[in-house]
């Protein structure tokens, strides 16, 4: 008998055994170490809650970037997004002066949730992209893992680390925020606040740029659903205006600097996920 690859085989003894609590989906989707070959590559759900079929991995290293952390194995996504990020860090590059990017994590091989470091990533379409610059040279793998990001946020939180913070950085951010592709830009609050500070001219972009909790080092990129892709769930447009007003305010306050701790959540069953994330999932 042909011996099951070991997701596979999880999801059947689920299946055949309800009397079993159902194992977390970021445990399913954790435990795969490939994407799906037999399907199309699609978008399922929504940045927080789906999958990702017909993922392809981003080669560790090109002309213009690098990935790192690869022991995670979460550097896979749409199609679209592979296609995004190789052409977006030859941009980059002429954009900053730097030899390239560093790329973090985008997803894992069939997307869905992922045991630790985030909540969305889900897709494929989302992409973390460290803010400093890629080393020019072909870092090891162990240097890939051991390599230290540089934090651009002050400790109390409030604004940018004078000397570390650059036109460099400004050039970047707002050259992923202007790109039709992309959805959204997370970065830190005080990063948000020195982009408002520091930008001239069209500032339209801004308003793509939102703050969020973490993201000191490292930018966000968030794509819009790709063409065609109908199981995508859509994000709702930012609001209008550059976000320097009131609402990057609220990030400042004692309620968002130090945020009272809530209940964990329980993590996420496949049953809360869509439907076809199960074929996803089991697929070849």
């Amino acid at each position: 008998m042909r011996k099951l690859p070991r997701f596979a085989a999880i999801a059947l003894v689920v299946a055949a055994t309800p009397a079993l609590a159902e194992p977390a989906a970021r445990d399913l989707f954790g435990a795969v170490p490939a994407a799906t070959t037999s399907l199309a590559p699609a978008v399922i759900g929504s940045y927080a809650k789906g999958c990702l079929a017909g993922g392809q991995m981003l080669p560790p290293e090109g002309s213009h970037w690098q990935a790192v952390r690869l022991s995670r194995n979460r550097n896979w996504g749409h199609p679209a997004m592979v296609r995004f990020l190789t052409g977006f860090a030859a941009k980059a590059s002429a954009a900053t002066g730097w030899p390239g990017l560093l790329v973090g994590d985008i997803a894992q091989p069939r997307g869905g949730p992922m045991r630790s470091g985030h909540a969305s990533h889900q897709l494929g379409i989302d992409a973390d992209v460290w803010l400093s610059p890629m080393p020019p040279r072909v870092l090891s793998r162990q240097e890939r893992e051991d390599l230290e990001p540089v934090n651009l946020v002050a400790d109390n939180g409030l604004d940018v680390v004078p000397g570390r913070w650059t036109p460099a950085h400004l050039a970047l951010i707002r050259l992923a925020a202007s790109q039709p592709e992309v959805e959204r830009v997370f970065v830190n609050a005080a990063i948000k606040k020195a982009l408002c500070r520091d930008a001239t001219g069209d500032r339209s972009w801004l308003t793509r740029v939102r703050p969020l909790w973490g993201h000191n080092y490292h930018m966000h990129i968030r794509m819009a659903c790709p063409p065609g892709e109908e199981a995508c769930e859509r994000q709702a447009a930012p609001p209008a205006g550059d976000g320097c007003g009131k609402d990057l305010a609220w990030w400042f306050t004692e309620e968002a600097l130090h945020p009272k701790p809530g209940k964990p959540r329980p993590p996420m069953t496949m049953a809360q996920l869509p439907a076809a994330c199960a074929q996803v999932l089991t697929a070849k």
